[in-house]
């Protein structure tokens, strides 16, 4: 629950205050907010299902957005970027659909 709190925390402040995104971390940042937001609604899967463990989340987030950074930096250094961009788009986003389909069936059985 700490998470969530501070994610909110988080996107609020940076409303009000709109932070300078340096120049260099523009081309990565959309892949990395798309890998956070997995790991969050995975988080959120884990927590309806009883199995949330805080650590895994951690963990979990860490690594999707470190990974996913390094796929896009990886596919710019070798020409790629486009499409190796798309790609980890495309499989974010069947990961996020997969979490809330499951966080709607559990809502919506009660």
């Amino acid at each position: 629950m700490t998470a969530v709190i501070g994610l909110i925390v988080g996107v609020v402040v940076g409303i009000f205050i709109k932070p300078d995104i340096p120049i260099w971390l523009q081309p990565y940042l959309p892949i990395m907010v798309v890998a956070a937001l997995d790991a969050l609604l995975g988080a959120a899967r884990s927590y309806f299902e009883r199995t949330f463990n805080d650590r895994v989340f951690v963990i979990s987030f860490l690594s999707n957005v470190i990974t996913a950074a390094l796929l896009v930096l990886l596919g710019d250094q070798l020409g790629v970027g486009s499409q190796l961009t798309t790609a980890v788009i495309v499989v974010l986003g069947i990961r996020i659909f997969s979490n809330v389909s499951a966080i709607r069936r559990f809502i919506f059985r009660g």
